[in-house]
């Protein structure tokens, strides 16, 4: 198995050179990255349509969205770093570095609400309402952005073997996620861990409850 490959054994696929980021004129772009991206820009998009719908100025949410991108992403990374505290200890400036993945949707959600409800009681405006307003794209975001973990080769469960269980190189993740069930099942030369695909399940839980 390539090092970038990434097989459903079970359901016979099987993806190869399955890139982590791509070159644009010698600047090296995460695929992470550009899928969080995406999935910001459309959830911002759905929650100015709410916005409208409901007879509020889409522009409030497009000003607020400047603090609560900022203090989501510092939120979703500290949220990250402390429970993956053993994988930056020894490199404290590696937790500076996002290009490696590594960010905690209950802390983005954490630090999101904090600057929404902040930015929302100093505008003076309904904190239920801009609450209600922003729901659907906190939501649409989480569904579009779990998918930057399958690019990124994390997020994922434990060791399976069912319908859904995900193949994933030894080397494309990181060691310290190697749990000691997945070793059992690494038979004598085999170079992969195969896991429970935990952000598509997130990804289509949450589409189904939209």
């Amino acid at each position: 198995m390539g090092v970038n490959d990434i097989a459903f054994p079970n359901l016979n696929i099987y993806l190869e050179n399955v890139p982590k980021r791509f070159e644009i004129f010698g600047i090296e772009i995460a695929l992470y990255g550009v899928i969080i991206g995406i999935g910001m820009l459309l959830s911002l998009m759905l929650i100015a349509k709410v916005a409208k719908k409901s007879g509020q100025n889409p522009d409030y949410y497009w000003d607020m969205a400047l603090v609560t991108i900022i203090t989501g992403v510092v939120g979703a990374r500290l949220y990250y770093v402390v429970f993956s505290w053993d994988s930056y200890k020894d490199d404290l400036l590696s937790i500076l570095n996002l290009r490696q993945g590594g960010l905690a949707i209950y802390g983005g959600i954490i630090g999101g609400a904090l600057a929404i409800i902040a930015y929302t009681k100093y505008k003076k405006h309904s904190i239920p309402l801009a609450l209600d307003t922003v729901v659907p794209g906190v939501a649409l975001g989480q569904i579009l952005g779990r998918w930057g973990n399958f690019f990124n080769r994390e997020a994922f469960g434990d060791y399976t073997d069912g319908l859904f269980a995900m193949r994933l190189p030894v080397d494309a993740i990181r060691y310290s996620e190697i749990t000691s069930k997945m070793a059992e099942h690494m038979e004598a030369g085999v170079n992969y861990v195969q896991v429970h695909p935990t952000f598509l399940y997130e990804s289509l839980w949450n589409l189904c409850k939209s």
